[in-house]
């Protein structure tokens, strides 16, 4: 759920702003000073292209499409030697760098109509002049070299100086995301740490080699270490489809309510959303928000036992007793669907009373019986919430309600009524 309106946040438009800054500063240095060692920045220059290029068959999902053009980008920051032979190129050269590869990137992507996200765009300037400005003063002065030497102590140093980097971007990609979201700051944070431990720590490995190596060996160690990343890349492609594929088959799953004709068109993905959006105001993160997506897009599926449908496919209208059986018949379904156990154990336990129920159940009860009231009595979103405070007492956890309203107050998906 992204805010209504059209105006950007100050926060991202800040974001956004120093990042040209940066961009501009860099390229027009870059232009008045001339290109230092130009093999090299035309060597990097077109890893990262190719690295961008790269993500032209991104799937969706993917929090780093283009990992070889963040990992060149980052190699280029740390350079300070190239075939034993110090170089020359400063913080702005790497900058413009990075930015002349990336417009000539998106080219063909704007021609098919998919340019790159700014907000993406943004993160890779900054937390790349980020790696830059801490390195490259400290090495072109020979600070590094006598603090640090040449040997292990070298590399554990820039790899302290990636593990920055890293945590400047997560820190950069939540801030944006609450901007824009107004979700809770701490679990995005979580979120992004918790990528870092995939496919980014393998751009942060891969940026230190390409460093070394070329340190080491010149320009030619770039295509031979540019290959475990492609490698790397092509696996997390595959699992990505994989997991894609996986959430389409439960989508597919929850529309057969719809199709039968036991709850109404969009009822699932509409307490799916309005779910995930609750349970990241209650600090859900991770996997914890994906059993509780798809438990939320399953909820219904027991009422397929039912001989005649509940009208308006209002559980939440029906009796404890009955929404109790429909509930376990539900979680039976799910686990003959071989979805996880975890998923199972949520639709089982939406009808309990709240006290005995785990968060996520307590969150799809509640937000399954906003989507109902809203459709069965037409009593609006603000009868239906209401209902749900009257409830508190023994139906509805007070604070999943509040969280739910405060959702709703910043403009949450409101649900359609049936026509």
């Amino acid at each position: 759920m992204t805010r209504v309106g059209t105006r950007l946040p100050l926060v991202v438009l800040a974001v956004h702003g120093a990042a040209a800054m940066l961009a501009v500063a860099g390229l027009g240095h870059t232009l008045w000073d001339g290109v230092h060692e130009p093999g090299h920045a035309l060597a990097f220059g077109v890893l990262i292209t190719v690295g961008e290029l790269a993500r032209w068959g991104a799937l969706p999902g993917e929090r780093e499409p283009a990992p070889l053009g963040a990992a060149g980008a980052l190699a280029y920051a740390l350079l300070g030697r190239s075939g034993g032979a110090p170089t020359t190129h400063g913080v702005l050269q790497v900058v413009a760098v990075l930015v002349a590869a990336l417009l000539v990137a998106c080219v063909p992507h704007v021609a098919r109509g998919s340019g790159p996200a700014p907000d993406r765009v943004a993160r890779r300037i900054l937390t790349v002049a980020f790696a830059s400005v801490c390195f490259q003063p400290l090495y072109n002065s020979g600070r590094a070299a006598d603090w640090f030497g040449e040997g292990p102590y070298y590399v554990l140093f820039m790899l302290l100086f990636l593990v920055l980097t890293a945590l400047c971007d997560a820190v950069l990609a939540a801030l944006l995301l609450r901007s824009r979201t107004d979700h809770p700051y701490g679990p995005l944070l979580s979120d992004e740490l918790r990528a870092l431990i995939g496919i980014g720590s393998a751009v942060c490995a891969t940026g230190v080699v390409m460093a070394l190596g070329v340190a080491a060996a010149g320009l030619w160690a770039l295509p031979v270490l540019c290959v475990p990343l492609l490698l790397t890349q092509v696996s997390f492609r595959r699992f990505v489809a994989v997991r894609t594929t996986y959430r389409q088959t439960i989508t597919s799953l929850a529309r057969s309510t719809e199709i039968a004709g036991y709850t109404p068109p969009g009822h699932a993905r509409r307490v799916a959303v309005l779910c995930a959006a609750v349970g990241r105001e209650l600090g859900l993160s991770g996997s914890e928000l994906t059993v509780l997506e798809y438990a939320a897009l399953m909820h219904d599926i027991g009422q397929l036992s039912l001989v005649d449908p509940v009208p308006e496919g209002a559980t939440a209208t029906l009796p404890a007793a009955e929404q109790r059986r429909i509930a376990l018949l539900g979680g039976a379904v799910v686990r003959q669907t071989g979805v996880d156990t975890e998923v199972a154990v949520v639709v089982e336990r939406q009808a309990d009373p709240y006290r005995e129920q785990p968060l996520s159940a307590r969150i799809v009860r509640a937000v399954n019986a906003y989507d109902d009231l809203c459709g069965e009595s037409l009593i609006g979103p603000l009868g239906a919430l209401e209902q749900l405070r009257l409830g508190t007492g023994h139906d509805y956890h007070p604070e999943v309600v509040e969280s739910l309203a405060r959702v709703l107050a910043r403009g949450g998906p409101t649900p359609v009524l049936p026509g």
